[in-house]
């Protein structure tokens, strides 16, 4: 028998938002699908990792320390909730980096709702080659529009993968690592721990990294000499998540100013779910529902 560990009250908490703003996105699409002859696409990028049970190794190589089992229960998969809403997407690709993990997810999503099988699509490997697929295909056909749910542990999404969605008709919500793992990277006294994992995950050189992260300044000691000293900003974890909104923006004209905030039991932010689209009914709704589980 596997020693499950996955789910809790705040994974419930951040499902239930992404659950109620995809049935706000169905309702409005499906019935406009006619006029505008548009089919919609469920993307999940880290689907098999909601499977409550034991975790492979390429998963916890990414996560640069051990987290506790109050940090990893707020990570489930959305896959089997958006699967039985009553309302439908035309495709459903679930991806994910573990083998045996989509294998099993696609056993358990089996006759869900009914849904042809054919228009449910797995795929295991990184989830950044996958987006990169989907940007090009929407790029190709304005026939498209894409629900997009990436909700790693980790800081696995490239940048530069999230670039690519520029000038789609794509829905993101995003789950950001803040305080339970970018912030932990951030050393006090500017070593920048996984310096390449920051630069991927911010689409940011070291500079520009430091710039927003460290101050620096002269400080002269006992003996009258100078000394250069480096130190972290204040309340990192909102500066965090301040850039990545703000490069969010760069991408999308419509993003969440103030994402729904996951907490610890000492009310630490562990993550961000944020919310980024080209469309302003998207934001209104999203900003709505944020709102209301916000407080």
């Amino acid at each position: 028998m596997v020693n499950n560990s996955w789910g809790g009250d705040w994974t419930e908490q951040k499902l239930e938002a992404f659950v109620k703003y995809v049935n706000a996105y169905l309702t409005i699409l499906n019935h406009n699908k006619t006029k505008y002859n548009w089919e919609t696409i469920y993307f999940d990028g880290f689907a098999g990792s909601g499977e409550r049970g034991q975790k492979d190794e390429t998963f916890r190589a990414d996560l640069f320390f051990s987290a506790t089992n109050e940090e990893e229960n707020l990570y489930q998969s959305a896959a089997e909730r958006i699967l039985s809403l009553e309302q439908l997407f035309d495709w459903y690709y679930f991806i994910d980096l573990n083998k045996n993990a989509i294998e099993q997810l696609q056993s358990r999503l089996s006759g869900i709702n009914n849904i042809e099988p054919k228009r449910l699509q797995f795929r295991s490997g990184d989830c950044n080659k996958f987006l990169l697929e989907l940007a090009d295909i929407m790029k190709t056909s304005n026939k498209y529009a894409a629900l997009v749910l990436l909700d790693p542990f980790g800081m696995q999404i490239n940048w530069k993968s999230i670039e690519k969605l520029k000038n789609t008709r794509t829905d993101l919500w995003i789950l950001v690592p803040t305080g339970v793992i970018v912030n932990r990277l951030l050393d006090r006294e500017g070593k920048l721990l996984h310096l390449e994992k920051l630069i991927s995950f911010f689409g940011l050189t070291e500079q520009e990294i430091r710039e927003e992260f460290y101050h620096t300044f002269r400080h002269s000691t006992l003996f009258e000499d100078e000394i250069e000293v480096t130190s972290k900003v204040d309340k990192p974890i909102n500066k965090i998540i301040n850039l990545y909104i703000r490069r969010l923006k760069e991408i999308f004209t419509y993003v969440t100013k103030s994402p729904l905030v996951l907490r610890n039991s000492k009310n630490v932010p562990l993550f961000h779910f944020a919310f980024a689209s080209n469309n302003q009914t998207g934001l209104k709704i999203a900003k709505d529902i944020i709102g209301k589980d916000n407080g």
